[in-house]
């Protein structure tokens, strides 16, 4: 403990200048920033290391937690009331905007899902529509492919027959280009957007997929959940010890 000139009984971390109420939030901001900087040097030279050897001292550095404890509830204080202006003129904006805008409740979101409600089923009727038109021309290009193919190969040695399979290629070939574009045009412009979706079907499953993935997470999940428990009185945590220890209030 390196202060000699506070190590005595008598030392009285509390001895500094007030904060009134009625100075200037600057003026406030800085006698409450003097004081716990002081406060703060102050409780530097205590914790050096060195363990408390006497009564007097703990009393000593507890008077002098409790000085910085109560300075920081008061600068505390001092912040919400400085900013306290400045949260009612945010909250007034967003009270004003909040039934025009406010997400999922104003009146902005609340009129695009009803409409969204009648488009929907519209639009997915159209795109199913085209997608079934896509797959049968996409049906047609791949049985043409697939005659021309093996004219292709039943017209070894014959030359006319070969000039038909040639030509029989290119329609193929152009019935392709045909499907590509049915379905690009099925899939593209639908005024659809793809949203997926996890259902939770087989939990040990998942469990042991999750874990392998993010065991950093599960285990600070599980470490939150039993700190959780512990805190409401369980004493008997499975996969845990629970034990009790002291620290200073």
């Amino acid at each position: 403990m390196k202060p000699a000139t506070v190590t005595t009984p008598d030392f009285d971390p509390m001895a500094v200048a007030p904060i009134g109420h009625n100075q200037p939030a600057n003026d406030n901001f800085a006698a409450i920033k003097t004081e716990i900087d002081d406060l703060f040097d102050t409780a530097k030279d205590f914790a050096d290391g060195e363990p408390i050897q006497s009564q007097e001292m703990h009393d000593v550095i507890e008077r002098l937690r409790d000085s910085i404890h109560e300075a920081g509830k008061r600068a505390d204080a001092l912040r919400i009331d400085e900013k306290k202006p400045l949260d009612d003129q945010v909250k007034a904006i967003q009270d004003r905007y909040n039934p025009l805008i406010q997400p999922k409740r104003g009146r902005v979101d609340m009129a695009k899902s009803a409409l969204d409600a009648l488009l929907t089923p519209w639009r997915k009727k159209v795109a199913d529509e085209k997608a079934a038109e896509a797959a049968r021309v996409a049906a047609v290009a791949e049985a043409a492919r697939v005659a021309a193919t093996e004219a292709i190969r039943a017209s070894s040695g014959n030359l006319a027959a070969r000039e038909e399979a040639e030509s029989l290629l290119q329609d193929a070939k152009r019935l392709e280009k045909t499907a590509a574009r049915t379905f690009k045009s099925a899939t593209t412009g639908t005024g659809l957007r793809t949203v997926w979706r996890a259902e939770l079907v087989e939990f040990e499953a998942a469990l042991d997929w999750f874990y392998g993935e993010r065991p950093e997470e599960f285990t600070a999940l599980v470490q939150r959940l039993a700190d959780e428990a512990v805190r409401s009185g369980v004493r008997k945590v499975p996969g845990f010890r629970v034990f009790d220890e002291k620290v200073a209030v």
